[in-house]
């Protein structure tokens, strides 16, 4: 066999080969001319995300696309809740889906609610159920402080929270812990704040959904030992899109907590004795919150939530919070936070403060398992 029979040959292979690429690849036009080829990933009804060798991902205007021509399968989400399976071509702008079962089925951009391929779907199908081990998403903060010379102080700044979501249901884990002591002063702590909880939610529909959930602290300046509270009740999203999300909740709650820790009183007896004070409170009360989550450019995260709880059977005696927070992203997962918070109790053992507030900050590990 010649040289140049060969070299013919390695040539029309080549050439087979590359058009054997573009018949399973897919194809969108723009009405600007362009034509991209590559695979069609994700989208809805008024953005594409075509994944290309040399650009990546790419994300179009459904209303600057021309046609698209796909050779693999896609998932079409569309209004109603039907969903239509097969590859997609283009006519007088509307997709037409060649389904196995029901023939050529037209969607009109206006009426597509999701589009998604094989890899795509697949993922969704088991984010709608993982398992207890899988689908979590969280973050823990960590900031730390120390100061030697005309004062010597150590504090430590720990939080930590996570999210199980499901298609209808969501665990939320959370627990923070603030450490501070000065080794001039007495009594040296000058802060020893606990927190922990978690809260389990249940869609009723779209907007509503029912939680329960258990909340613990100890509070060393407030002189409680420990705090729990467990709750029940409805909860409405008032606001949930991808940039922001707004819950308001309400129902009641048991509350158990301890005072015996504090500093030392003096009753009015002769001679005077000296005890600490100690006491249990048990009591039912309202569960009224807010929560908030905001998304700023890219990078920033606001969250702020505020808790009331008043007393039904102490007229007049209350519990509240309001946590307000940042996290800027440094890289994929580390970030920059800030936490203020505000504690306030109506009925503090003696000597204690009605109010304390906190300001923390330092950084931000995510993580996804």
């Amino acid at each position: 066999m010649s040289r140049k029979s060969e070299f013919l040959k390695l040539v029309l292979f080549l050439a087979l080969f590359g058009f054997s690429l573009l018949a399973f690849a897919d194809q969108v036009t723009l009405k600007n001319g362009d034509r991209l080829t590559g695979k069609v990933v994700k989208g809805d009804g008024k953005t594409l995300v075509l994944h290309t060798d040399a650009g990546g991902d790419i994300t179009l205007k459904f209303d600057a696309i021309q046609e698209i021509k796909t050779d693999e399968e896609l998932h079409i989400g569309l209004k109603g809740g039907k969903t239509v399976v097969g590859p997609v071509t283009t006519t007088d702008g509307k997709l037409e889906v060649a389904t196995k079962i029901a023939g050529t089925v037209e969607a009109p951009p206006a009426d597509i609610t999701v589009i998604r391929n094989d890899a795509e779907q697949a993922a969704y199908d088991k984010s709608l159920h993982p398992g207890l081990l899988h689908g979590w998403t969280g973050a823990a903060n960590v900031g730390l402080s120390v100061a030697r010379g005309n004062s010597e102080t150590e504090s430590l700044a720990l939080a930590f929270n996570a999210a199980h979501p499901t298609v209808n249901s969501k665990i939320l884990l959370y627990a923070t812990s603030i450490d501070t002591t000065n080794n001039l002063a007495t009594p040296s702590t000058v802060a020893n704040l606990d927190t922990g909880g978690w809260r389990y939610d249940r869609n009723v529909n779209p907007k509503l959904f029912g939680f329960v959930s258990g909340d613990y602290m100890a509070n060393a300046l407030q002189y409680l030992d420990l705090r729990q509270v467990y709750s029940g009740g409805l909860g409405f999203h008032a606001i949930k899109n991808d940039r922001t999300t707004l819950d308001f909740l309400g129902g009641v709650n048991y509350t158990h907590e301890v005072y015996s820790n504090g500093a030392p009183v003096t009753p009015p007896t002769t001679p005077p004795t000296y005890q600490s004070y100690g006491v249990t409170n048990r009591y039912v009360a309202l569960t009224l919150s807010e929560v908030l989550s905001q998304k700023l450019g890219k990078s920033t995260v606001v969250t702020q939530n505020f808790s009331f709880y008043p007393n039904l059977q102490q007229t007049g005696q209350y519990r509240g919070t309001f946590n307000l927070g940042t996290v800027t992203k440094i890289n994929k997962w580390f970030g920059w936070q800030n936490q203020f918070e505000d504690i306030y109790v109506s009925n503090p053992p003696t000597d204690a403060k009605k109010n304390d507030v906190l300001l923390t900050t330092g950084l931000n590990i995510t993580f996804t398992h």
